[in-house]
Parts: C-alpha cells; sequence; structure tokens
C-alpha cells in the first residue's frame, strides 16, 4: 500500500501519513527498507520492529480488553432487559386472571 493509498484509507493528508510514518521509524517501532519485489528501488517498505511489535501486541490487548468489557456489560443489559420483560408479562398474566375472577 502506498502513502497515497494509506492516505485515502484513513482520510488524512500524504504530508501527514509521513510525517506519522516517520515519527514511528523515528521511535523505533518501524523501520525502513528497500521494497524488494519492486522494480522501482526508490520504494520502501515500512516493517514493524521488534518494539513495534510489542507495542502493537500491548494495543491489540488493550483493545480487546475494552471490547470484552463492553460485551459483557451489553451482555449484563440484555439479561435485565430479559428480567424486565419476564416480570411484565408475569404481571399482565396476574391482571388478566384477577379481571377474570371479578368480572
Amino acid at each position: 500500500m502506498s502513502q497515497r493509498e494509506l492516505a485515502e484509507a484513513v482520510g488524512i493528508s500524504v504530508g501527514g501519513v509521513h510525517y506519522v510514518l516517520s515519527a514511528l521509524v523515528e521511535r523505533g517501532l518501524l523501520k525502513l527498507g528497500n521494497f524488494s519485489a519492486s522494480d522501482d528501488k526508490r520504494r520502501y517498505a515500512y516493517i514493524l520492529t521488534p518494539k513495534g511489535l510489542a507495542e502493537k501486541a500491548a494495543i491489540t490487548k488493550t483493545f480487546l480488553a475494552r471490547k470484552l468489557e463492553e460485551y459483557e456489560a451489553l451482555k449484563r443489559e440484555i439479561e435485565e432487559l430479559k428480567a424486565e420483560i419476564n416480570a411484565d408479562e408475569r404481571e399482565d398474566r396476574q391482571d388478566v386472571r384477577s379481571r377474570k375472577g371479578h368480572g
């Protein structure tokens, strides 16, 4: 994927992509190497360094933990709503029975 394609995909300028990639290289999270599969030797490949892989793993772990918390909260909310619906249905049945008994 070219910097231009990446810029279009994330909705920022090519200059913005270059700035971010350069900062990641500077922080040691990416390394820059020649893209050997290309005939154009001016093309480069950005490769995650071991430090970059560790950072990606940490970010992924945090993301997954947050999503799991969201899932558990939704599951609790669904169970509460089901219990509420069941209680309402029981109440409705009792109302119908009491009306029949008084009618």
